[in-house]
């Protein structure tokens, strides 16, 4: 997951923070005689060189000026730490199906360094207003086309599946790391059984749904807001992209890890995407296509799936990997599980669980009856 948190685009900017520094005197050696090898080529300007942003990953981006006045942006990716092939590949085939995603202008695949275009600094996370839900229709309906827009470019055998293998091995950071990391609770007999049961009838759920290509993080921290001449939002974070459940990526949109909205807000704008959709010929499958509600409750139990994995993701990230900023949104998401549990009777003993190990009582008085 890429949360980004950008700097200005204009002049380098002399605070310290902005400073590029390097851990490893050998990496710095080989970035500096790639950068100095582009410059004339490119037309770069290495001393605006600064820090533009960094994700949860160990991927982080530079920005640097050109001589035409505009910049560009570095990744500086270790290839003992990340593989760059699939952001590579699926930026050539967002671009294929007319989406606005960075170019790759040039890539030291050995040394794990790329230079590609610049989408701005401006993601439509910065540009939401969290106190107006409507006045932010507008950008989701930006967002809802784009994804329908991917979408409609899908096809099998291009990208990994997203597999039953997959699902469980996402569902299982939840008891990993958010439960015996983060809780310090190990599950054992009876408990295990509940989560077993909970998390073969969510993989079952998902799996029956529609495969389509999925970005996996589509939300308005990887959407960059329209930039130069480009009329479109631009997407990031993409190069863990799959063929899977069409419901995916607008749970993803809808139930943001960083941001909550009222129900009548999502549900509008999940309406609007499954109109879209509709007429889009994707949603020929059972009755979706005529009954938004049976769309609507595969969104739901997508949702808990990826809540679920995200919840564990937070942990490890804090735990393992040192930064605890992320874990701070977990019970955004421990709300997400417990609202959906609450829907569903036969999540019910998951709810009661997770209840028990987080000290809280029981919902009531949900909007929706339960299912």
């Amino acid at each position: 997951m890429s949360h980004p948190t950008q700097p200005p685009t204009s002049a380098p900017s002399p605070n310290p923070a902005n400073s590029v520094s390097w851990t490893d005197p050998a990496r710095q050696a080989l970035f500096d005689h790639w950068m100095s090898g582009l410059a004339d080529q490119k037309g770069l300007l290495p001393d605006s060189l600064r820090v533009a942003s960094a994700d949860a990953s160990f991927r982080r981006y530079l920005r640097v000026d050109t001589v035409q006045g505009d910049s560009r942006i570095v990744m500086d990716a270790p290839p003992d730490k990340e593989n760059s092939e699939p952001f590579v590949r699926i930026a050539a085939l967002m671009k294929a199906a007319g989406l606005n995603a960075p170019e790759v202008l040039d890539w030291h695949e050995a040394h794990g360094f790329m230079l590609l275009s610049d989408l701005g600094d401006a993601t439509m996370m910065s540009a939401i207003d969290t106190e107006r839900p409507q006045a932010n229709h507008g950008l989701y309906m930006q967002a809802v086309d784009t994804l329908v827009q991917w979408q409609l470019a899908s096809r099998p055998g291009v990208l990994p599946p997203y597999d039953e293998a997959l699902l469980n091995r996402e569902l299982s950071l939840f008891p990993d790391w958010y439960l015996a990391q983060h809780r310090g609770v190990q599950l054992q007999g009876a408990q295990r059984e509940v989560f077993d049961k909970a998390f073969a009838l969510i993989v079952q759920r998902n799996l029956a749904a529609p495969s389509v290509y999925v970005h996996r993080d589509f939300m308005p921290r990887n959407l960059m807001m329209p930039f130069g001449a480009t009329p479109q939002l631009g997407v990031l974070d993409f190069q863990d992209a799959v063929y899977g459940p069409i419901s995916y990526d607008i749970a993803s949109l809808m139930r943001d890890a960083f941001l909550t909205w009222d129900e009548d807000f999502v549900l509008d704008i999940t309406i609007r995407y499954w109109e879209k959709a509709r007429k889009a010929g994707l949603m020929d499958f059972e009755d979706w296509h005529s009954d938004f509600g049976a769309f609507y409750r595969a969104v739901e139990w997508m949702g808990l799936q990826r809540h679920l994995k995200v919840a564990g993701i937070f942990a490890r990230l804090t735990l393992r990997d040192g930064k605890p900023k992320y874990l701070a949104d977990a019970p955004r998401f421990l709300h997400y599980i417990r609202s959906t549990c609450d829907r569903y009777r036969e999540l019910g003993p998951l709810l009661k669980l997770i209840d028990e190990i987080e000290g809280t009582t029981p919902q009531v008085g949900f909007a929706y009856g339960r299912m």
